[in-house]
């Protein structure tokens, strides 16, 4: 039965397949995102990832299986419908010889009713470095203006690339309360990311992808607690009221006496960073044909790679 209380997800794959000659990099994807909501995409580099997002975003036509973006087939689909999707892709595509806020007021021409242009750069810190060429440019200021340059247009579906990446704590946050915003406004949102505390603090659906396959999808919360229970583990849940902040280690000594007298073990842990990323390594485990298992995931550090801010 169809439920009519709900929009129409902005983006839905079903069993979608692509190939790059004998690799098989999807192979029956499936995948919703719907408008108001932050859904990320996790898996190990080579997962699908990368070749689900260009397939979505018409950049690669798919070998079988249907996706749908807004309504349309993202291959067929005109100018009009690229202009209501915005893509951030991870340090690239970005003109090296441009001024930060000469190619930011150059993205928003671009559009009918781009965001304000000031806004955007004092919320993002581009004013720091406006007129700084884009080559000179850290990694995590590059992350900020390709940011900036996906959500000017007012997009109705936004694809993030390791938004985060490279970027100092203060403006982690700053991001992250731009992209929350974003879909509370009523865009969609889809992520990647390496940083489980992204996306334990932002997203409202995961999809896990390995081997061209979704392996599992729902909330934060609703894949760590399927999995402990496929692992023979249950989920209790306990709200104690009218107890004295003394008394609290107490209490837990009783609960963690009571269940050992069952033979069994109390974990007082929410949905937090390391339980997802705990999930995520068991669920991408090397499988018989020897494919590399998840071994780039990780919390958040002051600076990837990539680059720092400045």
């Amino acid at each position: 039965m169809t439920d009519h209380s709900r929009p129409q997800p902005a983006l839905v794959a079903e069993g979608l397949a692509h190939s790059y000659g004998p690799v098989r990099a999807l192979d029956g994807l499936s995948l919703r995102a719907h408008r108001g909501e932050v859904t990320a995409l996790l898996g190990p580099n080579g997962a699908g990832k990368t070749t689900a997002v260009s397939c979505a975003t018409g950049l690669l036509r798919p070998d079988g299986g249907v996706l749908t973006v807004l309504g349309r087939d993202p291959w067929r689909a005109g100018p009009e419908h690229r202009a209501r999707v915005g893509v951030m892709i991870q340090d690239g595509g970005l003109a090296s010889g441009a001024r930060a806020m000469q190619l930011l007021r150059y993205g928003a021409s671009l559009h009918a009713h781009p965001l304000d242009v000031d806004e955007v750069a004092e919320h993002l810190g581009i004013d720091d470095f406006a007129g700084t060429l884009v080559r000179r440019l850290s990694g995590g200021q590059r992350q900020r203006l390709a940011l900036a340059l996906a959500i000017i247009g007012r997009p109705e579906l936004i694809f993030l690339d390791e938004p985060t990446a490279g970027m100092d704590p203060a403006i982690r946050r700053r991001v992250r309360r731009l992209i929350r915003a974003l879909a509370d406004t009523g865009s969609a949102v889809v992520l990647t990311t390496h940083m489980m505390d992204d996306v334990v603090g932002l997203a409202d659906a995961v999809c896990v992808i390995a081997g061209g396959r979704s392996v599992a999808s729902g909330s934060v919360q609703e894949v760590i607690t399927e999995h402990r229970q496929q692992e023979g583990e249950v989920t209790v849940r306990a709200v104690a009221h009218g107890v004295a902040r003394e008394q609290v280690d107490v209490l837990e000594a009783d609960l963690h006496a009571a269940a050992a007298r069952h033979g069994a073990r109390l974990e007082f842990t929410g949905a937090g960073a390391a339980d997802l990323e705990a999930v995520l390594l068991d669920l991408m485990q090397p499988d018989p044909a020897g494919q590399q298992g998840a071994t780039d995931l990780a919390a958040p550090t002051p600076a990837s790679p990539g680059g720092t801010d400045r």
